[in-house]
């Protein structure tokens, strides 16, 4: 990778004295972070053995932390706080943990919450909503967003005009890869106009599918509800003649939240992520492995998370506001696939099919969960009044980070299908490494063939 990858943009000079010390009354309890103090990307010894150069001159972070001189100052400065793309549990945990940190532990007062995403910054747009420590007092204990959210956005250009007239110093965007495009956008443009406000993100995404940063806030609260969904489902075919369950969870270009909710339950004997192709027909294939499951044990979980075989369709429905492309529900053609060969003499199944995805979205935050969205936000206030700017809070290796927007490039995270994750699911699963010929994948709606 090529060097300066993440160094972080500052919107200037830190020149002003952390208040912390004077908020908390001790200076000796404040622990200060330098920006020296980097981490490593590659942290293994052979990676450090094997390199040609210094470790100072290898790819590394900054590390999270207050800094001991700011550049904002907190009596003065108006702050922005956005959320956008789908609901996820923890955004009113992450939108109070910013209020309060900013307000309690920085003396910052004026700050607003920018109603319905990055449309609430278009032309002509409501009202920005002042928040206080009154007013978000309870709402991590509820799901959803209290500023509302949405997909899609105005120009970049008639967002900034906003976050001009508003008098914004800084603004921060809690949201997924589309927001995060959005931030760098946002950051780019205020960067040409020559203004001082701060862009930090706060990454949103229940598929866990954002580079650099191992687990997002709701990853573990999502897991936590799709597992109940396949225990539901392992009862329901456990208690039926040949009961077949079929559990479709979250997961547009990556399987984590399947995969993971597979080794958490224990009783799926199928997991279909978007990183591994499958087929459906032949020998091997899903149709055949379910009905010898069936055969053997009387009952079988599949777990289908939604990005998976989109290959069987001609094309998607078309592309959402965000501009990614609405996938056609995968979890229901099998389960009328399954249906259609079962229904065929000599075979049955009972077939019970579960979607809890919007059980999901719209939960709160477990105590994990909450736990986390207090460190993402209290470390996102720390890098925004010390003026970075153009980044959002990352987390290696089990440190939070400051990254770079544009390192990420449009990048998804996505799961290897030689790693340990995914080794650890075929082993608790027990399903073959291959379900099918991946030679090729039958695309059957149009008698044709998919190359690979």
């Amino acid at each position: 990778m090529e060097a300066g990858r993440f160094t972080i943009e500052t919107v200037g000079k830190p020149t002003i004295t952390n208040p912390l010390a004077e908020l908390t009354g001790s200076e000796d309890k404040v622990i200060y972070t330098s920006d020296s103090h980097r981490l490593l990307l590659k942290p293994y010894v052979d990676d450090l053995m094997g390199s040609k150069s210094n470790p100072a001159s290898m790819d590394s972070f900054e590390v999270t932390g207050p800094r001991k001189q700011i550049y904002f100052d907190p009596k003065s400065i108006k702050v922005g706080i956005v959320t956008c793309g789908g609901l996820c549990p923890g955004l009113n945990s992450v939108i109070r943990a910013l209020v309060l940190q900013l307000w309690h532990r920085y003396g910052c007062e004026q700050i607003y919450g920018i109603p319905f995403g990055f449309s609430g910054l278009a032309e002509g747009h409501e009202e920005f909503r002042k928040l206080t420590p009154q007013d978000v007092t309870h709402v991590h204990a509820r799901g959803g967003s209290i500023l509302g959210s949405s997909r899609g956005a105005p120009t970049t250009e008639e967002m900034v005009d906003t976050l001009e007239k508003e008098s914004i110093d800084i603004i921060i965007t809690i949201g997924g890869d589309g927001t995060m495009r959005g931030s760098q956008a946002i950051f780019e443009e205020i960067n040409r106009r020559g203004l001082k406000v701060g862009v930090i993100g706060v990454p949103k995404t229940i598929d866990n599918d954002i580079p650099f940063v191992r687990r997002s806030f709701g990853f573990e609260t999502a897991v936590g509800i799709a597992s109940q969904a396949i225990h539901s489902a392992h009862v329901e075919a456990q208690d039926a003649p040949n009961g077949l369950g079929i559990v479709k969870l979250m997961g547009r270009h990556s399987g984590y939240i399947a995969a993971s909710a597979a080794l958490a339950t224990g009783h799926t004997n199928f997991c279909l992520v978007p990183e591994v192709p499958f087929s459906l027909e032949g020998k091997g294939g899903l149709l055949e492995l379910v009905e010898n499951r069936l055969n053997n044990r009387g009952h079988c979980v599949v777990v289908i998370a939604e990005g998976c075989g989109q290959y069987y369709f001609d094309q998607g429905d078309g592309s959402d506001a965000s501009g990614n492309t609405k996938l056609v529900n995968i979890g229901r053609y099998i389960r009328d696939r399954m249906g259609t060969y079962f229904a065929q003499p000599g075979k049955s199944a009972s077939i019970k099919y579960i979607d809890p995805s919007y059980m999901i979205r719209a939960a709160s935050a477990n105590p994990g969960d909450q736990l986390y969205c207090n460190r993402l936000a209290h470390n996102a206030i720390h890098a925004a009044m010390a003026g970075k700017t153009g980044m959002l809070i990352g987390y290696w290796h089990g440190q939070m980070t400051h990254v770079p927007i544009c390192a990420l490039k449009g990048n998804t995270q996505k799961i290897d299908p030689e790693g340990e994750l995914w080794q650890n699911v075929i082993e608790t699963t027990g399903q073959p490494a291959t379900i099918g010929d991946m030679k090729y994948v039958v695309k059957e709606a149009l008698n044709t063939v998919w190359l690979n």
